[in-house]
């Protein structure tokens, strides 16, 4: 049926919009009774996927009311009410495992989304047939080996299809360029050889084949000898189909890199290499106690960036733990591409090698070669905010009050730095608890401040976020959908979010004691008890009846105030770490020699009242 009324919408120039709403409309009635199905394929994308981190313990198949899969972690439904899964987003949950062939019961799905996990193996053959109508596919930041399959260029509703930061290999099958839909396409930082492809209906930048030295064919540069002659055109009076590339005797030219045991020559081209060695990519350090260190010993520390040295994975780049000989932990973060010359990143890097604060996280220095951006942090033992809140094991405690307290004041702090002290002002754009790291002492330290504008070439005060990367779910401020824009109090909306994680720990896309029947985020639910005058139920119930009640209740309003809708509506973190250290005030957090130089305008105590007075 969808195919028939494809063939008669392509005789008219209809708008593209109406076609997908149409073809959209016909999928939702083709698939009327599919719920059962949908059901039965998140329970086997579970049991086939491994959860270190327990990011899918939400996803309890007990229950049996009707859209009870819309609350899962990472799932969301056409309805809430239905048991029909429209997206899945499992975005850098740390998931293990080959690709989810459960996926294809998962029968009404548009966007599947398993980008920065360590999902390992082929991409399946037969990929078309499991998520046939797909529009937005992202595999990238995963483990994913062996050719691209030619049947995705089947996958015909694909509007996006991201493939970058894997370890692919052999040539880009021609025929996706067939895909008329296709807007946005990235294979950076694999192993692929060969002519790019040729798109009928969109213009793929030289950025989107970036770290491929095998690779060639305008936007490349051109492809040398007749076996790397792009065939497209031939292609497009035969249809798309796997049988067709060999029939047209495409050659798969040989890899450039120099294959070892080693995972630096899986990286890195063997001249490159051979580069590591030379002062030109000497480690540039902004502390002496270090500043020998060249990108060897950088590699010899991480075992050649194994992925058993892998701390974390995010959007602008992967972590790894190093250790020195003399026994010293660091941390190296191995960036994303980012989109700036040599002199620009250099400079970059000197400014924000000059911004040190007590809650920032020290970053020591940097490495640039060629094709590759590294940045050496100081080792922070005790993690993230979000393991420590999140993913405490069973039988331990979770933090008390008191520490959980200090961590709030003193990331406000940081950040308050950040916005008002830090010349030129930093806004940070993707503050979580992830982005919040604790050191042996539990002092928390800012992370990733300053790479939102080093990934984005738009330099301003308010720049503007591309490709739609909006930062980490639940954290966003709801402006950004409207605006597109990142602002000092789209930050403060940001940290809010993480304040209400401390006093809740609950986290911001699902709320594991909200009833069944409430399927918004955190920040929808602590305002739906705030109008309901139930506001204390949202405190973490371990904290309670301890005597804190008065300061986890106006901690929680202040959360409250960062997180309204409205951007003018919110304190400026200035306020707000004045505000929380007022809550504080009866413990050594803070002394007079850490308030900011900066002018106050109100009491810390009557700012809190104020708040308290305006919300009661």
């Amino acid at each position: 049926m969808i195919a028939v009324v494809m063939s008669m919408l392509s005789g008219f120039r209809v708008l593209p919009a109406l076609v997908s709403v149409f073809i959209w409309l016909l999928v939702i009635e083709s698939f009327g009774h599919a719920a059962q199905t949908d059901v039965d394929c998140l329970r086997a994308i579970k049991i086939s996927l491994e959860d270190p981190f327990n990011y899918l313990s939400s996803w309890n198949f007990d229950n049996t009311t009707e859209g009870y899969i819309c609350k899962f972690a990472g799932v969301e439904c056409w309805h809430p009410d239905e048991n029909k899964v429209l997206n899945i987003r499992l975005a850098d949950m740390g998931l293990r495992g080959e690709f989810p062939l459960g996926v294809s019961s998962c029968s009404s799905l548009t966007g599947f989304d398993i980008s920065g996990n360590n999902i390992r193996g082929n991409i399946p053959s037969n990929i078309s047939k499991l998520i046939g109508f797909v529009t937005s596919l992202d595999l990238s930041s995963n483990r994913f080996s062996g050719e691209i399959p030619v049947d995705l260029a089947n996958c015909s509703y694909l509007n996006i299809l991201k493939l970058d930061n894997n370890q692919l290999t052999g040539q880009i099958p021609p025929q996706i360029g067939l895909l008329s839909r296709l807007k946005e396409f990235s294979v950076t930082r694999n192993q692929l050889t060969g002519p790019v492809p040729r798109f009928i209906n969109a213009t793929i930048p030289a950025e989107s084949y970036a770290n491929n030295q095998g690779l060639c064919g305008d936007p490349l540069p051109p492809c040398q000898g007749p076996s790397k002659k792009n065939h497209t055109p031939a292609i497009l009076g035969g249809g798309v189909g796997g049988s067709l590339l060999g029939a047209l005797g495409i050659s798969i030219v040989s890899l450039t890199f120099s294959l070892s045991p080693s995972y630096a020559q899986e990286i890195f081209s063997a001249d490159a290499h051979k580069e590591y060695v030379s002062s030109v990519f000497q480690l540039s350090m902004f502390e002496k106690s270090v500043s020998k260190m060249n990108l060897n010993d950088l590699m010899k520390a991480t075992d050649s960036f194994s992925e058993e040295n892998i701390i974390g994975t995010g959007r602008t780049g992967t972590i790894y733990k190093a250790v020195l000989e003399d026994g010293t932990s660091l941390m190296v973060k191995r960036l994303q591409d980012t989109q700036h010359s040599e002199k620009e990143f250099i400079s970059e890097m000197t400014t924000l090698g000059s911004v040190k604060h007590r809650n920032l996280v020290p970053l020591l220095g940097y490495c640039m070669t060629t094709k590759e951006r590294l940045l050496v942090y100081r080792h922070m033992p005790n993690g993230t905010l979000h393991d420590k809140l999140h993913n405490v094991k069973d039988g331990a405690k979770p933090m008390d009050w008191t520490l959980r307290l200090k961590i709030g004041i003193r990331a406000a702090k940081g950040f308050a730095w950040l916005h008002h002290s830090c010349n030129p002002r930093i806004i940070h754009r993707n503050i979580s608890s992830n982005c919040i790291l604790l050191d042996g002492d539990y002092e928390p330290k800012i992370s990733d401040f300053g790479l939102a504008r080093l990934m984005n070439p738009v330099d301003t005060h308010l720049s503007t976020f591309v490709n739609g990367d909006f930062g980490d779910l639940g954290y966003v401020a709801p402006e950004y959908m409207r605006t597109l824009v990142a602002t000092p109090k789209g930050d403060v909306y940001s940290f809010g979010v993480v304040l209400l994680e401390l006093v809740t720990r609950e986290k911001p896309t699902y709320v594991a004691k909200a009833p069944e029947s409430f399927k918004g985020n955190l920040v929808e639910w602590v305002s739906q008890l705030s109008s309901t005058s139930r506001l204390q139920d949202a405190i973490d119930a371990s904290l309670v009846g301890k005597g804190f009640d008065s300061e986890l209740f106006q901690f929680l309003k202040i959360a409250c105030r960062c997180v309204l809708p409205g951007p003018k509506e919110r304190p400026s973190m200035f306020e707000l770490y004045q505000l929380l250290r007022a809550v504080g005030q009866h413990y050594e957090f803070t002394t007079e020699d850490d308030v900011l130089v900066i002018s106050d305008t109100e009491d810390a105590d009557q700012l809190v009242e104020l708040i308290v007075a305006r919300d009661a």
